[in-house]
C-alpha cells in the first residue's frame, strides 16, 4: 500500500467571478496539526491549479483531496446525458466536453455548458427551470451516491441539482475544467493506477470527515475554535489553537486533511466492495465511502 507524508483536502466553489471567498486549502504533514495554505487568503481557482502542479513538479508524496464530483451519474442510464447525440463515453471525455463548452468562460466558470441547449436539459436549474431530461424527485445518483445513501455513510445530492445550499453541480462542473488540465500529469483514484510516487488525487466528502470526528450528523460545519479542535482530537490530531469563530470552509478543510491521514494507512478505502473498473472509468468514488 502506499504512503504518504502529506495529506491535502480542497475545499471547492463553483461560485462565479475571479476569487472564492469559499475555497479553502489545508494540508496535514507528518504528525503535526493541519495547517491552512495561505490563511485569509482569498484564493483563485487557477491559483489552486498553480498550487496543485506546483506539487506534481516538485514530486510531493502528497494525497490530495478535492470536495467536488469527478462525474455525473452514468451507469443507472449507460450514459451521462441519455438522447444527446454528443454524451460522452467515460470521464476523460466528460472533461473534454465541459471544457470545450465553457472554453470562453473566465476563471473556470461554466456558463457555456449550462447554457447549451442540449446539456441544460439534463439539470434543475432554479425553480420553475427544470429540464426535460431532469429525473423527477432527488435527480439522478452515481453508485457511490446511492451506496453512501443506503447505508448511511453520507447523504450526498444528486449533481444534475443546481439548486439549494447542499447542491455541488456548479463546483462539480468548474472542477471538471480543474481535472482537464491535470489529466496525464496528476493521476486521480481510482481511474488512474495509485503511483509509486508523487501527487495523487482523490474526492472527497468533507461531512464524512466531520462525522469521523464525532460532529453530530445534520451539524457537520464546525464554526468554532475550541469545537474544531476537539473534532482534531478525535483524529488523533494535535489542536490547532485558534480562538473565537472559525469560518466553516476553512473548517472543512483543516478537518478533512487531518481526517485523510488517519484513514489513508488503511486498506478498506482503497477497495470499497461496489467499486467496478467501469465505475471507476465512467463514475469514479468517493474516497472514503465504503
Amino acid at each position: 500500500m502506499r504512503h504518504f507524508t502529506h495529506f491535502a483536502a480542497i475545499d471547492w466553489s463553483g461560485a462565479r467571478g475571479p476569487r472564492q471567498p469559499g475555497i479553502a486549502l489545508a494540508v496535514a504533514s507528518g504528525r503535526a496539526a493541519p495547517a491552512l495554505v495561505r490563511p485569509g487568503h482569498i484564493w483563485s481557482r487557477g491559483e489552486i491549479l498553480a498550487w496543485i502542479e506546483e506539487a506534481q513538479a516538485s514530486d510531493a508524496d502528497m494525497l490530495i483531496g478535492f470536495d467536488f464530483s469527478a462525474a455525473f451519474a452514468f451507469a443507472d442510464r449507460g450514459a451521462y446525458f441519455p438522447e444527446w447525440a454528443d454524451s460522452p463515453a467515460d470521464l476523460r471525455a466528460l472533461w473534454t466536453l465541459v471544457e470545450a463548452l465553457t472554453a470562453e468562460d473566465p476563471h473556470f466558470q461554466i456558463d457555456g455548458f449550462l447554457s447549451h441547449p442540449e446539456a441544460r436539459r439534463h439539470f434543475r436549474h432554479a425553480r420553475g427551470d427544470v429540464g426535460d431530461m431532469f429525473e423527477p424527485g432527488a435527480g439522478r445518483l452515481r453508485v457511490v451516491e446511492q451506496h453512501q445513501r443506503a447505508t448511511r455513510q453520507a447523504a450526498s445530492v444528486s449533481n444534475f441539482n443546481l439548486v439549494g445550499a447542499a447542491q455541488v453541480g456548479k463546483a462539480s462542473l468548474a472542477g471538471m475544467r480543474l481535472l482537464h488540465r491535470l489529466r496525464g500529469r496528476v493521476p486521480l483514484w481510482p481511474l488512474d493506477p495509485v503511483p509509486a510516487k508523487g501527487p495523487l488525487l482523490v474526492e472527497i466528502y468533507t461531512s464524512l470527515a466531520a462525522r469521523a470526528a464525532g460532529v453530530a450528523a445534520g451539524r457537520s460545519k464546525v464554526r468554532d475554535g475550541g469545537a474544531l479542535d476537539a473534532a482534531l482530537a478525535a483524529l488523533g490530531s494535535p489542536p490547532i489553537g485558534m480562538e473565537g469563530p472559525v469560518i466553516d470552509h476553512a473548517s472543512d478543510a483543516l478537518l478533512t486533511a487531518a481526517w485523510l491521514r488517519t484513514i489513508a494507512g488503511d486498506s478498506a478505502p482503497w477497495s470499497p466492495a461496489p467499486l467496478t473498473d467501469r465505475l471507476a472509468r465512467t463514475e469514479g468514488w468517493t474516497f472514503g465511502i465504503l
